[in-house]
């Protein structure tokens, strides 16, 4: 069992750091620093207490194991715990830190970048963040080890802590003391996930609610969803992967011109109802009867696959009308040059050549983040006063992920919802906000809906919401307005 040793949250002077070392085990010293803000909300002026630091985890003996850093926002005025709610935040990979809900959703500054361009080079616009949620809940930006300053302490090793069960357990044990320290058991709680994220919070219910429960949670945000990885993988002999993708690339098709949208009214909410019926009623049904369906509804599927998705019917013929990720990426728009994007699909690339099978990289990635790091890190060091000059570890410093979980179905696929559906059983306060873009191609709006259709889940606290955007919906002005909207009704409607 993890237990875990906090640095002291009370500072001589503001800013500076807190020392906690522990001369019998030759702990390094725990920096922590602290500095005051405020920020305008739904225009209520919000003063916080800003704490970014460290907080080490010991093991039985009391040896130190990993530092993990947070970031927390505290609002001024709370005399009543049970009153003021309090949201953990973080982002996925595995092996990303949270600075991407931090600077570009949540936090009291935002970057702010243009939609569906390459973020390009510093300087970057920072801003105050009149959308930031501080003025329903208390924040606490959390990094895993391995991500941005979070690390390995002594003799550990990083695959300590490199896994779905390794992970949830070390995030589950800071979090119980980070209640404890600030006296907040009894304030109601949120855990707020973007991608791995999602994953992420499957398993922390498991380590909070499962078994004998000590965290009951009143509310969780899964943005950008993956809980069962059979409904986006699209490995030999996993059909339903192909299924689950289908209607983004429809969504995808739609948004570059690709489809004819006059035939819809111009209305892609009916076109992408229509997508789905066709990936359940017509596709999945031809995928499963294989080299023995017809040839005269061969042609027929084909033929739609080809008007919801933009491609040829002699691609998705050539491909067995199983075009994976990848490839859709680079045809779709190959006639241009061009390969659209991983995590927004409305991002394009341009290709060095007319004939790869797949993308050189993710345009949608590419395209923020440098600016992201950059404007995390100002602000830290600027701002926070954050005096640490190692390296920050954005995203991709981790690896070699343990993937093995107790229960996953009996197969190769990772599969966390029964932890989320038995927590949503045992705990009649809990409700799940499931945050989709149109455009997010990995982690598909659809292979979200085919995973919480499966029995178990209580479809009345179970809420859908949709983005004329990508993964990160946040980077797209209209997008960002409507979800924290939903993210601040999650929180307050509880």
């Amino acid at each position: 069992m993890i237990k875990i040793l906090a640095a002291a949250l009370s500072l001589a002077c503001l800013s500076a750091p807190v020392l906690a070392a522990d001369d019998a085990t030759n702990t390094p010293e725990a920096r922590s620093y602290e500095t005051r803000g405020q920020v305008t909300v739904n225009g209520q002026r919000v003063r916080y207490t800003a704490t970014a630091g460290e907080t080490y985890l010991l093991d039985e003996d009391g040896n130190p194991t990993a530092s993990i850093f947070s970031t927390a926002y505290i609002a001024d005025g709370t005399t009543d715990p049970r009153t003021r709610p309090v949201a953990f935040v973080f982002n996925g990979g595995p092996g990303s830190a949270s600075l991407w809900l931090h600077m570009g959703v949540f936090g009291p500054q935002r970057l702010v970048l243009p939609d569906v361009q390459d973020d390009g080079a510093a300087p970057y616009d920072v801003v105050e963040n009149t959308y930031s949620i501080l003025d329903v809940a208390d924040l606490v930006f959390v990094d895993p080890v391995g991500t941005g300053w979070s690390r390995p302490l002594g003799d550990h090793e990083g695959s300590e802590f490199w896994g779905v069960d390794e992970d949830a357990e070390s995030l589950a044990a800071f979090m119980r003391m980070w209640l404890s320290e600030h006296q907040r058991w009894n304030s109601p709680k949120f855990l707020l996930g973007e991608s791995y994220g999602t994953l992420r919070i499957g398993a922390l219910l498991n380590q909070l609610e499962g078994g004998f429960t000590d965290v009951s949670i009143n509310g969780v945000a899964l943005i950008s969803t993956v809980l069962d990885f059979r409904f986006d993988d699209t490995s030999d002999g996993n059909d339903v992967g192909f299924v689950g993708l289908m209607p983004g690339f429809a969504a995808t098709a739609w948004y570059h011109g690709r489809v004819d949208r006059s035939a819809w009214n111009n209305d892609i909410d009916s076109f992408l109802d229509a997508a789905r019926t066709f990936a359940i009623e017509e596709y999945m049904p031809a995928l499963m009867y294989g080299v023995s369906l017809p040839a005269e509804r061969k042609a027929r599927v084909v033929h739609e696959l080809s008007q919801f998705t933009g491609l040829s019917e002699s691609f998705i013929e050539r491909a067995n009308m199983r075009v994976s990720l990848r490839r859709f990426q680079r045809e779709l728009l190959r006639d241009q040059g061009l390969s659209v994007g991983r995590l927004d699909s409305r991002y394009t690339g341009q290709e060095v050549d007319g004939v790869g099978d797949s993308p050189e990289q993710d345009p949608s990635f590419y395209g923020i983040d440098g600016s992201y790091t950059a404007s995390m890190l100002d602000y830290f060091t600027r701002t926070l006063g954050v005096d640490i000059t190692e390296y920050y570890s954005s995203i991709g410093g981790v690896r070699g992920w343990n993937w093995d979980v107790g229960q996953s179905g009996g197969n190769s696929y990772i599969n966390v919802a029964p932890w989320i559906a038995r927590a949503m059983r045992q705990n009649s306060d809990l409700q799940v906000l499931v945050a989709q873009g149109h455009f997010d191609l990995a982690t598909p709006f659809f292979a979200a809906e085919l995973m919480f259709n499966q029995p178990g889940f209580d479809q009345d606290r179970v809420h859908f919401k949709y983005y004329e955007a990508g993964h990160m919906m946040y980077i797209h002005q209209p997008s960002l307005v409507d979800f924290t909207a939903d993210i601040r009704e999650l929180i307050t409607n509880r």
